[in-house]
């Protein structure tokens, strides 16, 4: 019955009478209501006959049967916009979330640019109102409450992605998810920056050295379900000069750099056997990316020292992304997804090492040490 019903619809469009070609497509997709393609032609021809209601009517029954199907999603946007709808906005966005990877047809192409557009004036018209609202309680706000505020409004309106601790290997619970920890909880990072040119004088004399070691970054073995570091593996345009590496001193290195190492000495830095300390000068090649990718133990955090730092050179950690600065140094989580580039023609180089994420007691650092060790320990990508 349904095909002979879809074969009277395409009679009457060619017959030009698209009204009944619309109620016999409706009553066809009534009786195969697992069929989305029935209800979003009936939905076409409604459009066209200027039934715009009935149209979005047909679309939500097909998006039923296929709710996250990227060309109804658009159809049903575009029919809310003409309605004038309030939800038209939002719709645009559930529609431009689904879109497909790879090209699209032209005619696609077109309504998605529309979608970018309504969606953008949307986004705009929020954050004006959000603002409006909240500009009297951020005027009794500090410089950190502000920034969160804003961060809070911005993942509301979808200008920001939110992201969350991942690590590939040890998660401790509870402990507090920031991209980029506050400079008050680490008071010590004042004697690190004053330390910059001591720091940048023997990164000198250590890449002068004749028996100094200079290896790649990211090393494991090919056969490893670690698809996040395959460009860098064993990559010479990733190096690292280490002083300490998963806990153990690299003498070969470290003589070089006798006032770097007491001053780390100085920094709660975790010792877990087999996994830490880790301290290094960290050099990227020019125009070379570091990939997204996750850290492997939330529990400690990690700091950087920018040394020698050439124009654009950026670092991403969740959904912020700073320019390093040579002597300004942060604390961020690199269990959260972070991702660096040298866009330039020089060398970029940072002093980086880990130290304990500061929610941690002294007990639950003894708990972390002790697990980490029992496992044999972990490297420090």
């Amino acid at each position: 019955m349904q095909d002979g019903l879809v074969g009277e619809a395409e009679q009457a469009v060619a017959a030009g009478d698209l009204k009944r070609a619309a109620t016999l497509l409706r009553q066809a997709a009534e009786s195969r209501p697992d069929d989305p393609s029935l209800w979003m032609k009936a939905a076409a021809l409604l459009r066209a006959t200027g039934e715009p209601q009935a149209a979005l009517d047909a679309v939500h029954r097909a998006l039923t049967a296929s709710p996250l199907d990227f060309t109804m999603l658009l159809m049903r946007a575009s029919l809310l916009q003409r309605l004038g709808h309030p939800e038209a906005g939002q719709a645009w966005g559930h529609a431009i979330a689904q879109k497909p990877t790879g090209d699209l047809p032209p005619q696609i192409e077109q309504v998605l640019a529309e979608a970018e557009r309504h969606h953008s004036a949307y986004v705009d018209a929020r954050e004006t109102r959000l603002k409006s609202a909240l500009s009297p309680i951020e005027k009794d706000a500090s410089a950190e409450e502000r920034k969160r505020i804003e961060r809070f409004r911005d993942n509301v309106v979808g200008r920001t992605k939110v992201f969350h601790s991942a690590p590939t290997h040890f998660h401790f619970p509870e402990l507090t998810e920031r991209e980029f920890h506050p400079r008050h909880l680490f008071p010590w990072l004042e004697d690190l920056e004053a330390a910059t040119d001591t720091l940048a004088e023997e990164l000198q004399t250590v890449m002068a050295a004749e028996r100094a070691e200079l290896v790649p970054y990211i090393q494991y073995d090919e056969h490893l379900p670690l698809d996040q570091w395959r460009p860098l593996n064993k990559n010479p345009d990733w190096t690292a000069i280490h002083l300490w590496r998963n806990g153990s001193l690299v003498e070969a290195n470290a003589r070089h750099c006798p006032r770097t190492i007491q001053l780390l000495k100085s920094f709660p830095q975790p010792t877990i056997r087999g996994s830490g300390p880790n301290a290094m000068f960290s050099l990227l090649a020019p125009k070379t990316e570091i990939p997204a990718h996750v850290g492997v133990n939330n529990a400690r955090l990690v700091c950087h020292l920018p040394l020698i730092v050439p124009e654009g050179c950026w670092f991403r950690v969740g959904a912020e992304t700073r320019y390093w600065k040579r002597g300004e140094a942060f604390v961020f989580d690199d269990t959260i997804e972070h991702e660096a580039l040298n866009p330039s023609d020089e060398l970029r180089v940072v002093f980086i090492f880990d130290v304990w994420h500061p929610d941690l007691s002294t007990v639950e650092r003894d708990a972390v040490a002790a697990l980490i060790g029992a496992e044999g320990g972990v490297g420090a990508l």
